[in-house]
């Protein structure tokens, strides 16, 4: 499955849908032109309301991320109005944003996060402040 909801975060399960569908395009598991599931199917998948979905697919639509064809369904869009960086840019900043939140829900600061990721990130990659 290409969405994955989380119960615990707290966007709204429309933007948990859209950010899904965009992370999906992002590493390649969606490509352009490719369907996305139907708003029923889907809605019956992740146990949510259709119309949950139908928002979803309708915020993709006005970014250009997506586009529709009448009575065939909703399609990745071709022409993306992202970058790739853009897109990677906006992707890590919300995996940022939900480590943050987690990580504040758990008593820890910003700088311990930041400390936490230098010591794990592959070949040091992250500059290791002084």
């Amino acid at each position: 499955m290409i969405v994955d909801l989380d119960p615990d975060d707290p966007r709204p399960v429309y933007q948990q849908i859209v950010d899904e569908i965009r992370r999906s395009v992002a590493i390649g598991v969606l490509k352009p032109d490719d369907p996305l599931p139907a708003v029923r199917r889907l809605a019956e998948d992740l146990k949510v309301n259709a119309n949950t979905v139908q928002h979803a697919y309708r915020r993709l639509e006005q970014e250009g991320a997506a586009y529709v064809k009448r009575g065939l369904g909703t399609f990745v869009s071709a022409r993306q109005r992202d970058a790739g960086q853009v897109r990677q840019a906006a992707m890590a900043r919300q995996i940022a944003e939900r480590m943050l939140r987690e990580g504040f829900r758990h008593g820890l600061l910003a700088s311990d996060l930041i400390g936490a990721l230098q010591d794990i990130a592959p070949g040091r990659a992250l500059p290791k402040k002084g």
